[in-house]
């Protein structure tokens, strides 16, 4: 791959819920699961190096005018944002969630 055009900072709270995830991953189908799992996150994160407006606004106005994205990988949803050259990743929440609100409730308590 070309040369990193921007910086990923993985987040406490996404380093968190990529742990949850592989360790869901690993107690229901074991370690090659939670792996491949965390592989494609990790991967589909390292493509926002090179092209982080390649996802779409996430679809709450408030959070639109944050400028947050979101990017789908499978069942999940990763939230961030870029701020200058780097891409801040906030979280990953399962898709089926309601991690709109979720993340709009964490915002507000933080």
């Amino acid at each position: 791959m070309d040369k990193a055009l921007f910086s990923v900072k993985i987040l406490d709270p996404a380093q968190h819920d990529l742990e949850d995830i592989a360790l869901l991953y690993l107690m229901l189908a074991g370690p090659e699961s939670a792996e491949r799992i965390t592989d494609k996150i990790l991967d589909a994160i390292d493509r926002l190096t090179q092209f982080p407006l390649s996802s779409p606004y996430i679809r709450d106005s408030e959070l639109r005018r944050m400028e947050y994205h979101y990017l789908i990988v499978e069942r999940y949803i990763v939230i961030y944002r870029l701020l200058k050259d780097t891409v801040f990743i906030y979280h990953i929440f399962d898709g089926r969630s309601d991690y709109i609100n979720l993340f709009r409730n964490e915002l507000e308590n933080s």
